[in-house]
């Protein structure tokens, strides 16, 4: 669980609320690249289910066990979801709110 941990300690170093962890993509591309449809419903599927092998999370969203590790490593990589010991994707959160913010860009 690297990628919990490493967000932890940026959160108490920011100074934010430990009970909110955050996620920020540099742009909206980045975050469009990286959260594919089929990614988002491995979130979703993770999501309060506590850690769960390859084949188990591909049974769950009705894929195939190839295309769910692709994805699934794309996601531990960005640190979106953590790999525990044993192999198994941990989503550690209950819920997921997403906000976007869209800025005027100068002229």
């Amino acid at each position: 669980m690297a990628g919990a941990k490493q967000r932890i300690l940026a959160t108490l170093r920011s100074g934010q609320s430990a009970a909110t962890p955050r996620y920020t993509f540099e742009s909206a591309e980045d975050m469009a690249r990286t959260l594919t449809p089929g990614r988002w419903g491995l979130i979703a599927a993770l999501t309060g289910a506590g850690p769960l092998g390859v084949r188990e999370l591909a049974r769950r969203v009705g894929r195939d066990v190839k295309g769910v590790h692709t994805d699934a490593q794309a996601l531990v990589l960005c640190g979106l979801v953590d790999k525990t010991r044993d192999g198994k994707l941990s989503f550690p959160y209950r819920h997921v709110k997403v906000q976007f913010e869209l800025h005027a860009r100068a002229a």
